[in-house]
């Protein structure tokens, strides 16, 4: 007989404990933007070289990025709330360190600690959150909050980090963590319970995670040297090749070893797969539109950090209307197929919108809409696909298939920074080569070329949301939710009790 919910009494401090899981899964997306407004001040007090600037931000993608796996195994093995602890207590630590750095080398050691530190944190939240609510209905709304409070969390960290750096001082973006970390920390030990099984206690399996962690690792790397130095670099080549030999390693390993850190049978269920690909390829979408209407509303349309956190809300708006009264409303009543598809198309629609982008476009008639509607087409498609994440999958790998969502899409976010960013540059340039015989303003072409590159990357964009539709429709087959099943699917649906709900984290 398949389990209902009904035979697992709700934990009573289920909602309290959803309080503090939200609230650690929001200090790990705001730290991923608020640290980008405090760059210049922490440059210019730390002596930090443009060249290495950008380490502040790459040491901490590397070590999430590369960690996941590992962190989602560790999970499994040690016990959810115990390492959501250890991560939340490690961040804080890390976070202080890095409000109290004397120079470059303490700065990068501390953004790679926090990396590190999150790795072990995301995948513990995530199947906390999941094992906590195990009605149906219940768990549609935990993780519609849940997905709104974290989608939002970038924004949020434009607009507190552009407080905290014009009126405080940079240090403040990682000193608010702390507290943060601390509440969360004490609310995990003493509000959540964590149900008794579910623990992977195999051996780890430390090939896969050398070979998983510096394939990532060299992956990740590559799309940020692409980046700086360019597509044809050998450095570039060279890491690209280094990644897929690793990586193509550690598949063989996994198919071999007993006791796999990453289990083939999680990526090969069509489900599963579909929301791997289909949420890494969104997350290259929102990164670079992200990037360009930051740059474009600070350097076009001179806003200040603190205006362009708050330009940001329409997006942070649409996703929790989207998430909250529009994908997790209808998730137990339609297929998920019907939500994600139509939600990514909506999505493209807004980015379609933004093509239009120029010097003079209006903040109310075009982006403030445009922003609209890609938070509602994001909210409504990243609810029931991180329903499915982990859609049939065994108690004892809850984790790792947590932290492979996870990593699908902390990869897809390095990857949208680095491809759209190359796109728009090499579109300004070839702009200007163009337009520079009969300019008579030279920093208006600059700008006009600017925007330009801007448009020319968000078409790309527009067509990677149009492939996440289209996967999201053909290989998601599994039906609506019913009273006997948590993710959807046939009646051997048992082990779905453990569905996760992984979030943009990076």
């Amino acid at each position: 007989m398949p389990k209902t919910p009904d035979t697992v009494l709700p934990d009573p401090n289920r909602w309290k404990a959803l309080v503090f899981i939200a609230l650690a899964q929001l200090m790990v997306v705001l730290d991923a933007t608020i640290v980008n407004i405090a760059l210049p001040s922490a440059q210019q007090d730390l002596g930090i070289s443009d060249a290495n600037r950008q380490w502040v931000i790459t040491a901490y993608a590397l070590a999430f990025g590369g960690l996941l796996l590992f962190g989602g195994r560790i999970a499994d093995l040690w016990g959810r709330k115990r390492t959501f602890v250890v991560g939340l207590l490690g961040f804080a630590a890390a976070s202080a360190l890095g409000g109290a750095a004397t120079n470059e080398a303490m700065m990068l050691g501390s953004r790679a600690l926090q990396g590190a530190f999150g790795a072990l944190l995301a995948p513990a939240a995530l199947s906390l959150l999941a094992v906590t609510f195990t009605d149906v209905r219940e768990r549609a709304k935990a993780f519609g909050i849940f997905g709104a409070i974290a989608g939002g969390g970038g924004a949020v960290g434009l607009i507190l980090g552009g407080f905290l750096t014009e009126y405080l001082n940079w240090r403040w973006t990682f000193f608010v963590n702390i507290p943060f970390a601390i509440v969360a920390a004490a609310g995990a030990y003493f509000v959540i319970r964590e149900p008794a099984g579910g623990r992977n206690r195999s051996p780890l399996d430390i090939p896969g995670v050398v070979l998983s962690t510096l394939g990532l690792v060299a992956l990740v790397y590559g799309f940020t040297r692409a980046e700086s130095d360019g597509w044809a670099a050998g450095a570039t080549i060279g890491l690209f090749i280094a990644s897929a030999v690793l990586l193509a390693a550690f598949v063989a390993v996994e198919s071999k070893v007993k006791s796999p850190l990453l289990p083939l049978r999680v990526l090969m269920e069509r489900n599963r797969g579909g929301v791997y690909a289909s949420l890494g390829l969104a997350v290259i979408a929102m990164f670079g539109l992200f990037l360009f209407l930051t740059y474009y509303l600070q350097i076009v349309k001179g806003y200040s950090p603190v205006m362009t956190g708050f330009a940001f809300l329409p997006m942070i708006a649409g996703m929790i209307t989207g998430s909250t009264q529009i994908g997790a409303r209808l998730m137990t009543r339609v297929p998920p197929r019907l939500l994600m598809g139509p939600g990514f198309l909506v999505a493209a629609l807004g980015m379609l919108l933004l093509t239009q982008l120029e010097i003079g476009s209006s903040y109310a008639g075009l982006i403030l809409p445009a922003q609209l509607l890609l938070g509602l087409g994001m909210g409504t498609a990243f609810m029931p696909a991180m329903s499915l994440a982990t859609h049939g999958i065994e108690p004892r790998d809850a984790g790792v298939a947590s932290a492979m969502v996870n990593t699908s899409q902390q990869v897809g976010g390095a990857i949208g920074t680095a491809l759209l960013n190359t796109i728009a540059a090499s579109a300004t340039t070839a702009y200007i080569a163009s337009h520079a015989a009969g300019a008579t303003n030279e920093q208006l072409l600059q700008a006009q070329a600017m925007v330009h590159g801007y448009a020319s990357a968000i078409w790309w964009a527009v067509g990677i949301l149009a492939v996440s539709a289209t996967i999201a429709l053909t290989l998601i087959n599994t039906g609506r939710p019913g009273t006997t099943t948590i993710a959807g699917g046939g009646a051997d649906a048992d082990a779905e009790d453990e569905v996760k709900i992984p979030v943009i984290a990076h």
